[in-house]
């Protein structure tokens, strides 16, 4: 990658941090910029807002106009989005999308489960096929530079979300549990339908990939799960109808990170860390919340992941760069530093050169105090 120097280091790391034995500092996204210009162009001039999401050339050229005022420092590395989305399976399965200017709405589309046909791949899905000749597009423009990501697919329960509509989804899993379990198993066997598709034109010739969300990259099939439906589950609904099809998503993938998708959603870290296919949990409040460094996370949370054997990624953006060192290094001198990986948003290059000269000097190899 031309934008990217030491690649190959960073992809060790990133190696040995799935498999929970990293050395030297913790794994950290740290983007510096150049210049303080450095953000995506909302300005670009398009036609439409499906043009936004769908014109190859120029999503490629705003990327570009991103990467090269960007210092990729730590394990960051240019990875270029070209979502329908987050949740696009939605669309491939049958949902009409609405663009809007900074994400897309799939409408809902089922009114009774019993008149819908079974949810299975189709190759000449409108959305799908435009979707796939984005990615092969964006791709040929990329010219090695940068990566190109596996869209945002999503799985489970929250594509049906996605078409039925979340309340009547709570009522289905009381009204119709067998239903909606064979409902999500539909979803599940079409995933990797979906996926191999993507993960055949990104992949790098050693077979690497890299995923949309949270920036992660591996030496193999590589995504993010998640349920974010799962914050209206109760922990015995989330074991009944989402561990299995996870366990079994994660089982045909080499590396997974779940998402964990904000406070209600903690419940079910318990059933979570049962799965032992997933390598690493990924924990944000959201931006407008406290971010991964707080202390109240820890015992809710981290314990619960560190304990398991599994790694953790987690944000962090509150405050000024001072408080992020501060953050972190509580978290590493308890945790350690083979098992963390810091998120931190584009950032002045002179913060930037700070954070990782501090995490040079005093986060390397550290053992941690937590004893499980």
């Amino acid at each position: 990658m031309n934008y990217k120097k030491n690649w190959e280091a960073a992809q060790k790391k990133f190696i040995d941090w799935w498999n929970h034995k990293n050395t030297g500092r913790p794994l950290m996204i740290v983007m510096g910029k150049k210049d303080q210009r450095a953000a995506l162009d909302s300005s670009m001039d398009y036609n439409n807002l499906e043009e936004k999401y769908t014109n190859a050339e120029k999503i490629v050229a705003h990327y570009r106009n991103w990467a090269e005022d960007i210092e990729w420092m730590g394990e960051s590395f240019p990875s270029l989005f070209a979502d329908f989305g987050p949740g696009s399976v939605a669309a491939y399965l049958g949902c009409e999308i609405t663009w809007q200017e900074n994400t897309v709405w799939f409408n809902e589309f089922v009114d009774e489960w019993e008149d819908v046909p079974p949810l299975k791949f189709d190759p000449e899905n409108k959305w799908f096929k435009k979707h796939i000749e984005l990615i092969k597009k964006c791709q040929e423009l990329s010219n090695g530079d940068f990566l190109v990501n596996i869209p945002d697919l999503m799985e489970n329960i929250d594509v049906l979300a996605s078409m039925r509509g979340a309340q009547d989804m709570i009522f289905d899993m009381i009204d119709e549990p067998e239903e909606v379990e064979e409902r999500i198993k539909q979803v599940q066997d079409s995933y990797f339908e979906f996926y191999d598709r993507f993960y055949d034109i990104i992949k790098t010739p050693d077979g690497g990939s890299s995923y949309t969300m949270f920036s992660i990259w591996g030496p193999g099939k590589t995504a993010k799960l998640q349920c974010d439906f799962s914050a209206m589950m109760s922990p015995q609904n989330f074991r009944d109808f989402i561990q299995e099809p996870l366990r079994q998503q994660a089982k045909k993938l080499d590396y997974v990170l779940y998402h964990l998708d904000g406070p209600d959603a903690i419940k079910h870290v318990d059933a979570l860390m049962e799965i032992d296919e997933i390598d690493a949990l990924q924990w944000t409040s959201g931006d407008h919340g406290p971010d991964g460094t707080q202390v109240e996370w820890e015992e809710q949370i981290y314990d619960k992941v560190i304990r398991a054997g599994k790694s953790l990624w987690i944000k962090v953006y509150t405050g000024t760069v001072d408080d992020w060192i501060a953050g972190c290094d509580r978290l590493v001198k308890k945790y350690g530093s083979d098992r963390l990986y810091f998120y931190f948003n584009p950032m002045p290059i002179e913060d930037a050169k700070k954070l990782m000269a501090y995490a040079e000097e005093n986060w390397c190899d550290v053992k941690g105090t937590f004893q499980g």
